[in-house]
């Protein structure tokens, strides 16, 4: 028998796991406070914060925040509970896909100061897609 490990019985590291719980928490609560304000608040003081707003339809700004709200709860809730946990990885990827729209909305309207925090954004999702897809996925109950 081989002494490598094979993919199946590969353990990740304690560091990785608590390396993305810390992106995941994070960025479960930065896009969930984040949506939550594009659903609730009215577009009004949405435009004085952002501006933005004010320039869309108030549809897509509120359908911007309910993505953002459940991808979320999405990085937190179904890797927390082990029901369906491949969802986070996929609502990392969502989200990193939302924050790559917004780098070419923003590009197309001269706001480059607003790329630089979607980058960072769509970079920390990546990792967590990455991550909960193949260095240390979550595994369900069984």
């Amino acid at each position: 028998m081989s002494s490598v490990p094979s993919a199946t019985n590969h353990k990740p590291s304690m560091a990785w796991n608590i390396f993305f719980w810390i992106l995941q928490i994070f960025l479960g609560l930065a896009f969930g406070f984040g949506g939550y304000t594009k659903l609730i608040f009215p577009i009004e003081t949405l435009t004085y914060q952002m501006v933005w707003p004010g320039d869309i339809p108030a549809a897509l700004v509120r359908f911007i925040g309910a993505s953002e709200l459940l991808g979320g709860i999405g990085m937190i809730l179904p890797a927390v509970t082990r029901i369906r946990p491949a969802l986070t990885a996929l609502a990392a990827s969502g989200l990193a896909l939302i924050m790559i729209l917004a780098m070419i909305f923003h590009f197309t309207r001269g706001e480059y100061a607003a790329i630089g925090v979607n980058a960072a954004f769509a970079a920390m999702a990546l990792v967590v897609a990455w991550g909960r897809f193949k260095k240390a996925p979550i595994t369900p109950w069984q």
